[in-house]
């Protein structure tokens, strides 16, 4: 049982060192597309990931057109603050691709309308807040999905 944890274009390191650490005690797989906002070198990024960084099943490409030439026949679900569905309704299945968005804006537009019957969002209880911090948002999802798979 195993899930793919994928951020669109990372811009805070704590936010990916977080979420590789997350993956790594999850049993995930994490994927990061380019142009990230800071270098893999960056002492936050480790910080975060403390010395597990080593350990993450991590895999690196240069644009969102890399990613998905290279995962051409996996199944998705991308996450938005526009999603009509919740995370609750995503059928998970071994080896889906979670995606999610830079944490500034989220997911390209173009994305979001091209990919609409595979998009879900988090529930937000609240009218004054927009979004969770994106490491959050991954933490809720990844172990949804994994209570789900078993």
């Amino acid at each position: 049982m195993s899930l793919n944890i994928v951020l669109f274009e990372p811009e805070i390191p704590n936010n990916t060192g977080n979420i590789g650490r997350l993956a790594l005690g999850s049993g995930s797989k994490l994927h990061l597309v380019k142009p990230f906002g800071f270098e893999l070198s960056d002492k936050r990024l480790k910080r975060a990931g403390l010395d597990y960084w080593k350990h993450l099943d991590v895999v690196i490409y240069e644009s969102i057109e890399d990613f998905f030439s290279t995962n051409k026949k996996a199944s998705f679900v991308f996450f938005s603050s526009h999603g009509q569905k919740s995370h609750w309704d995503i059928p998970f299945e071994d080896n889906l691709f979670l995606v999610f968005g830079k944490e500034t804006v989220g997911l390209p537009k173009s994305l979001i309308e091209t990919r609409k019957e595979q998009l879900y969002k988090i529930p937000l209880y609240s009218e004054h807040i927009r979004s969770l911090n994106l490491a959050n948002a991954v933490g809720i999802v990844i172990y949804e999905g994994l209570r789900q798979l078993q």
